[in-house]
Order: C-alpha cells, then sequence, then structure tokens
C-alpha cells in the first residue's frame, strides 16, 4: 500500500474516480474542449498540489487530444502534410507559453478570460448557420499558423482552459471549415500544444506519473467515443456543446476570481 501511494499519491479508490472523471473529459474535450474544467478540479481535490495537479493534467490530457487526433488522421479528415506549418508554430507558442508563465504572473488573463470564453458561446449561439458548410477562407499559410497555431499554443501552454475552443474557432472563421471539420483540425493542434507544455512540465519534474498514465488511459477511451461522434452527429452537436461547455467555464472561472464578492453581493456569508 505504501508503495502505491508513491506510485499514484492517491488511493485506490480514488484512483478509479479519477479514471472515470478522465473518461467523461476526453469525450466533452473532444467535442467542445474545456475537459480540463473537470479533471484539473479533480487532481486537486485528491490532494495534488496546483504544480503536480497542472503537469500531471498535461499528461492525461495528451491521452484525450492523440487519441481523438489520430481517428481523425486515420479516417482522413485531416491530412498531416497540409498541417506542418501550423504544428510547428503551436508547438513554439506553447512551449514559449509554458517557459513564460513560470515567471509571469497569470493574474490578467484570468480576469478577461471568462470574457473571452463568454464570447465564444455567444458567438455560436447566435450565429446557427455559422460552419454549416466550408466557406471562403480568410487567411492562409504563415499568418494562419501564427494566429491559430502560434497565439492559441501560447495561450494552452501559458494558461490553457478552453483552447479545443479557440482552435476551433480560428478554422471556422479564419480557414472557413466547417463545425465538424474546424473540430478535427483542432485536435490536432491542441495534442499538439500539450505535448509541448507536457516537456516543460517535465523538465520541471510536477508529473506524477502513475496516476497521469491511469488517467491518459480513460481520457484515450473518452475521446474516441466523442470523436465518433463528431462525424457522424457534426453541427447538430457541436455547436449546443460548445455554448453549453463555454457557459459553464465562463461561471466557473468567473467563481475562481470573484467567487467572494460574487457569494458577499449575494449575501451568502462564507
Amino acid at each position: 500500500m505504501e508503495l502505491f501511494q508513491q506510485l499514484f499519491m492517491v488511493s485506490p479508490l480514488l484512483l478509479v474516480v479519477l479514471f472515470f472523471v478522465a473518461l467523461l473529459a476526453g469525450f466533452i474535450d473532444s467535442l467542445a474542449g474545456g475537459g480540463g474544467l473537470l479533471t484539473v478540479p479533480a487532481l486537486l481535490a485528491a490532494g495534488m498540489t496546483p504544480a503536480e495537479a497542472l503537469a500531471t493534467n498535461k499528461l492525461q490530457a495528451c491521452g484525450g487530444s492523440i487519441s481523438a487526433s489520430l481517428y481523425f488522421i486515420r479516417r482522413k479528415v485531416v491530412n498531416l502534410a497540409d498541417q506542418k506549418l501550423n504544428i510547428l508554430m503551436t508547438f513554439i507558442g506553447s512551449t514559449t507559453g509554458a517557459l513564460l508563465v513560470q515567471h509571469v504572473q497569470s493574474d490578467v488573463l484570468r480576469q478577461i478570460l471568462p470574457i473571452l470564453v463568454i464570447c465564444i458561446g455567444l458567438y455560436f449561439l447566435l450565429m446557427p448557420k455559422l460552419g454549416e458548410d466550408d466557406r471562403q477562407r480568410r487567411l492562409y499559410g504563415l499568418p494562419f499558423a501564427l494566429v491559430s497555431g502560434g497565439c492559441v499554443g501560447f495561450y494552452d501552454g501559458f494558461f490553457g482552459p478552453g483552447a479545443g475552443s479557440f482552435y476551433a474557432l480560428a478554422f471556422v472563421t479564419l480557414a472557413g471549415y466547417n463545425l465538424a471539420k474546424s473540430t478535427a483540425h483542432a485536435k490536432v493542434l491542441n495534442a499538439t500544444s500539450n505535448i509541448g507544455g507536457l516537456l516543460l512540465f517535465i523538465i520541471g519534474g510536477k508529473v506524477v506519473w502513475g496516476t497521469g498514465f491511469v488517467m491518459l488511459v480513460g481520457q484515450f477511451l473518452g475521446a474516441r467515443m466523442g470523436s465518433r461522434l463528431v462525424l457522424s452527429k457534426g453541427q447538430k452537436l457541436i455547436r449546443p456543446m460548445i455554448v453549453i461547455v463555454s457557459a459553464v467555464m465562463s461561471a466557473k472561472l468567473l467563481y475562481d476570481s470573484h467567487g467572494q464578492e460574487i457569494l458577499h453581493f449575494l449575501g451568502v456569508n462564507v
């Protein structure tokens, strides 16, 4: 039992719970992003330090994003040869963000992020035709790679929540892809930024490998189930999921940043 605790840093029962949390997170993440809303709090509740929780979360998140990416690549929805520049810029952006976050306070980003996520949810809610069909492309080559890969990758390495939705939004609005195709391409870049961020956490020695690998398996299986629905249900399922996840994510981020003020305003004493 002592050896188990050293390897996983949680009890056997908690490990089973974390596996199923990762399974659900992988399913949700493959459709709309935001799986970290489930896994990071679960890891913190299991007794990990914030640094250990974030590092282990990156490891397990790789399982979901890689699983979904492989599924879309094998189904020929994504052509890796066409995404080389996007992948490179995403990797550079994510590693740069992960390096910078260790030396810079992320409080400002934490304050404005709920507003950005709310805007994404409203954008998809109020524009029902968005992503229904492929449209004319607005950005090509390096400019697109810098925005969709470099900028969003930097955000994912620096902070993270909702990165999958930001990637998908870039492909819908700038590349002109339909929503299902955008979600598929978003997972490839999400996998890239997860790997880039993970490398920095490995160097920092904060990853709890045993628990991370168990959750990685859960993420892998959940993402595979969700990926199939992306291609079979497409926009009918992805759009409401993005709106719901955006609303929940915004509420959580607002509470994390201003929880005490909100409760005080409502007259709740804690």
